[in-house]
C-alpha cells in the first residue's frame, strides 16, 4: 500500500528467503528489516500517512491486546508537575501533544519546538531520558509496555539550535516551559556554568527573571542538549566508556580511555553520512536490552564507523 501510494520513495522490501534460515540467515534478515524500518520513517510524509498510522495503530494494540477505550494519560514538565489527559488509548503521539497544548493555552504554530518523552526518575536522583516518542508511537500503549521500567511520559523541547529559544520568548507559556526545563537542566548537572554564572543563574531564579534567565543560560556549554546514561563507545578504541550530550547539532562524547585518562570528542551532524541500529538482545542479567548504534563519519577526510552500545539509541539516532 506505501509503495502504491509513494512510489519510488518507499525503499523495496527486503526478499524473504524460501529456504530454512540458519542463524547467520535469521540474523542477516533481522538486520534488513531494521533497516528498512529505519529508512521509511525517515520520510514524514510516509509516518504521517493514513495507511502507516493505522498499520503501526493495529500492530501496538494487537502486540499488547489494548483495545481502544477512554483512558486518563498523566503528561509531566519538566518542575514535576503534571497535565491529566482524558484521551483513547489509541490516540497517537501528535494527538497527545495538541491536547496537552491545548490544555497549557500553547499555540498549535509552536508544536513543532516540543516532542513528548518516556523518562524515569532514578534512584541516585539523576533523570534518565530513555527514549523520542515518535509521532505515530501511542503513547498510552508504550506505557502499558515498559510497566516494569516505571517510565513517565514528559514533554520537552526539542530542537538542535539553542537560538530558537528567542522563537518561543513571546509567548508566556513556552516561555515558562523554556525556563523550567533550563532548572532542571542546571539541578541535574547537564550545563556547564562558571561559579559566577551559577551566582548570577540562582540570583536571576530568585528573582524570577525567566528572560534574562534563559538569555544567560545560552552561552553555557551543554545548554539544550539531551544527557544520556554513561554508555561505552569503540573510538578512539573499543571497550571505552563514555558521557554523550546531544544538541546543537553534534553529539558530544566526553571518553574515558582505558588509561584513565578523558578525551572530549564532537562529532558534528553535518558530517554524518548513514547510520543503523541494530538490537543486540538482553543484557546477561536480562534486565535491558542492548541496542548498536553505528553511524558513518567524516574524520579529516576520511570516512569511518562509530559505534555507540546504549538503549537510548533513539535519542541519538
Amino acid at each position: 500500500q506505501l509503495r502504491h501510494l509513494f512510489g519510488s520513495a518507499v525503499p523495496a522490501f527486503p526478499p524473504k528467503f524460501y529456504l530454512p534460515m540458519t542463524k547467520s540467515m535469521a540474523d542477516e534478515r533481522r538486520s534488513q528489516l531494521e533497516q528498512y524500518l529505519q529508512n521509511v520513517t525517515l520520510d514524514s510524509n510516509i509516518t504521517n500517512s493514513d495507511v502507516f498510522i493505522g498499520f503501526f495503530r493495529k500492530l501496538q494494540q494487537d502486540t499488547f491486546e489494548i483495545q481502544t477505550q477512554r483512558a486518563f494519560l498523566d503528561v509531566y514538565l519538566a518542575d514535576g508537575s503534571n497535565i491529566r489527559l482524558d484521551i483513547q488509548t489509541s490516540d497517537t503521539a501528535q494527538r497527545i501533544l495538541e491536547v496537552t497544548f491545548c490544555k497549557m493555552g500553547l499555540s498549535r504554530g509552536l508544536i513543532k519546538y516540543f516532542s513528548l518523552f518516556f523518562f524515569q526518575d532514578r534512584d541516585d536522583g539523576a533523570l534518565s531520558v530513555v527514549k523520542k516518542v515518535a509521532e505515530f508511537e501511542l503513547p498510552y500503549v508504550s506505557l502499558q509496555s515498559m510497566k516494569e521500567l516505571h517510565c513517565k511520559l514528559g514533554i520537552r523541547k526539542w530542537y538542535m539550535d539553542p537560538s530558537l529559544d528567542t522563537q518561543l520568548m513571546d509567548c508566556r507559556a513556552s516561555l515558562n516551559l523554556l525556563y523550567i526545563q533550563a532548572i532542571q537542566e542546571v539541578k541535574r548537572n547537564w550545563v556547564k556554568p562558571t561559579e559566577g554564572q551559577m551566582q548570577e543563574l540562582e540570583f536571576l531564579q530568585k528573582n524570577a527573571n525567566k528572560a534574562k534567565f534563559l538569555e544567560l543560560i545560552r552561552e553555557m556549554q551543554f545548554y539544550g542538549y539531551v544527557r544520556l546514561d554513561p554508555c561505552i563507545c569503540d573510538y578512539p578504541e573499543e571497550g571505552c566508556s563514555a558521557d554523550i550530550y546531544v544538541g546543537n547539532n553534534e553529539i558530544n562524547c566526553c571518553i574515558k580511555l582505558p588509561t584513565n585518562q578523558t578525551k572530549e570528542v564532537s562529532f558534528k551532524i553535518n558530517r554524518l553520512r548513514s547510520w543503523q541500529v541494530t538490537f543486540l538482545g538482553a543484557t546477561q542479567d536480562g534486565e535491558e536490552d542492548t541496542l548498536e548504534l553505528r553511524f558513518e563519519y567524516n574524520d579529516s577526510g576520511t570516512w569511518q564507523w562509530i559505534i555507540l552500545y546504549t538503549k537510548q539509541v533513539s535519542s541519538l539516532s
